[in-house]
């Protein structure tokens, strides 16, 4: 299967944007992706073994955390596996309060949850 790396764990996967591994689940395959690139464990995985709250996995397109299986889900050869980190700040403009859900001046932001945008280089 395919691992999508996303551009700014790169750095730790000596600049690669994607690998290729063989695996029988998520899990098997973010294993593979950290043994075979040590420094991104880090940045996905919390030191008990999980995976960071602000790091979103998708298999194909859907959401690995709503998976009746999550990591345990099986994968095969076809699929592909992308890494989404949650980007978040400020508003970058005046005006902007910084709570949660509001942007510049004020104004009401919608968050799509089952939205995926990969991007190809």
């Amino acid at each position: 299967m395919k691992i999508f790396i996303p551009t700014p764990l790169r750095v730790y996967a000596a600049g690669k944007d994607t690998l290729e591994v063989n695996a029988a689940t998520v899990s098997g395959a973010l294993d593979e992706l950290t043994r075979t690139f040590p420094d991104l464990r880090k940045h996905l995985f919390t030191g008990e073994g999980k995976l960071r709250a602000f790091v979103n996995v998708y298999l194909n397109d859907e959401d690995v955390r709503y998976l009746p299986q999550k990591e345990a889900t099986a994968v095969s050869a076809a699929d592909t596996l992308s890494i989404i980190p949650s980007i978040a700040g400020g508003t970058g403009r005046p005006g902007g309060t910084g709570r949660p859900g509001e942007g510049a001046f004020g104004a009401a932001v919608k968050i799509r949850p089952k939205c995926l945008i990969h991007i190809e280089e």
